[in-house]
């Protein structure tokens, strides 16, 4: 369970006010423009850890909507049922553990020589192990003709604990995918 929230959180902190961390790679010999449709490939979006915790089939459409959304105001049109469009599209929620050490500083002198001099005593100091989470939401664009990657964006960044309702998640998970799309096409 709290790796399913820790999802949750992630999603709603990838579109929070906090700075994402955009990377985008393409491949600059194809022709962005000849892309007119797309379809899923399946799976559709993937999870790291592959954790059943994690999955949640409320995030997965949350996702596939704000997707669609994002590359139809690109131009891209979702290829008909049963059909495969000239983009394949793939998704991937990676959820990194992370260690820092903190260290803090305590008592010691404190003052101004020209005030009258140092006032205080023994000064400490305290080192302490800081576990967090890093959440990357990943789209990957694949060409339908010879499978091979053509285009990936991502958004990165630090997650912190939360219970967010389903209307903040979705509005999060909108923006992080719009702030990820909004590298495509690259120019």
């Amino acid at each position: 369970m709290r790796l399913h929230l820790l999802l949750i959180a992630a999603l709603l902190l990838l579109g929070a006010c906090q700075t994402t961390q955009l990377n985008r790679d393409f491949d600059p010999n194809r022709d962005f423009a000849a892309y007119r449709s797309w379809s899923w490939l399946e799976p559709a979006v993937q999870y790291k850890p592959d954790d059943p915790r994690l999955k949640s089939d409320l995030t997965e459409q949350r996702i596939r909507s704000a997707i669609a959304d994002q590359l139809d105001q690109r131009g891209l049109r979702a290829a008909p049922s049963g059909a495969t469009g000239a983009l394949g599209v793939r998704v991937w929620l990676i959820v990194d553990q992370r260690q820092d050490q903190v260290t803090t500083q305590f008592g010691g002198a404190w003052g101004s020589p020209w005030a009258g001099g140092f006032w205080g005593g023994p000064g400490y100091s305290e080192t302490r192990t800081v576990d967090y989470q890093v959440g990357t939401l990943q789209i990957d664009l694949y060409d339908s003709k010879d499978g091979k990657l053509v285009w990936r964006g991502s958004g990165r960044q630090v997650l912190r604990d939360n219970q967010p309702n389903p209307g903040e998640r979705s509005a999060a998970i909108r923006e992080t995918v719009a702030k990820v799309l909004s590298q495509y096409p690259p120019h």
